[in-house]
């Protein structure tokens, strides 16, 4: 299997509400190229078309999606020869598919394999303060933090080095990651 891999990708992960899709929206404001968590578009066209490829339904479906998304995000940006700030990467689906107990399949493996983002990852640990549900987030606060944990220790268990974003103004946090490109 051929590596595809681009050190212009970083990688920012977490549980939900911790703040990533903030900072992500400070960095393009700033003029960096950034790509948007593909779980939330899945989950607003599903409910829009009364799907069943949702967290709270059909989990398998669901991170089969998450899995093709971020495949597809990865390959249209493959071009980019300077920063690009991805919210999620592939191996959040198999962090994900691991906090709630579903197959890890040789696809998602393989994928994760395969593609390869900067090896440092930006992790956003979870931050009960500023923690809140909304439409497409149901997790309770025990779930957003176990997810943290898993997606930390999946990103390592496939030898990315993470890195904890410190509890900073978004603006600061912003700058402390650039700081470390």
């Amino acid at each position: 299997m051929a590596i595809i891999g681009n050190a212009n990708y970083y990688i920012f992960t977490g549980g939900p509400g911790s703040g990533k899709s903030t900072v992500l929206n400070i960095l393009e404001n700033m003029g960096y190229m950034t790509v948007r968590e593909v779980a939330r578009d899945i989950i607003k066209n599903q409910v829009r078309t009364n799907g069943d490829a949702v967290p709270w339904n059909n989990t398998v479906r669901y991170s089969n999606l998450m899995l093709l998304r971020s495949i597809v995000d990865f390959e249209e940006f493959i071009h980019m020869d300077k920063p690009c700030f991805f919210d999620r990467g592939i191996i959040d689906t198999l962090g994900y598919a691991r906090l709630i107990g579903i197959p890890i399949t040789s696809g998602m493996v393989d994928a994760a394999n395969k593609y390869r983002y900067n090896i440092k990852v930006f992790v956003f640990p979870f931050w009960k303060e500023i923690y809140v549900n909304d439409s497409e987030r149901k997790q309770d606060i025990d779930e957003a933090e176990r997810t943290f944990w898993a997606l930390k220790k999946e990103y390592e268990k496939f030898g990315y080095n993470t890195v904890d974003v410190p509890f900073l103004t978004p603006q600061k946090r912003a700058e402390w990651v650039l700081e470390r490109l």
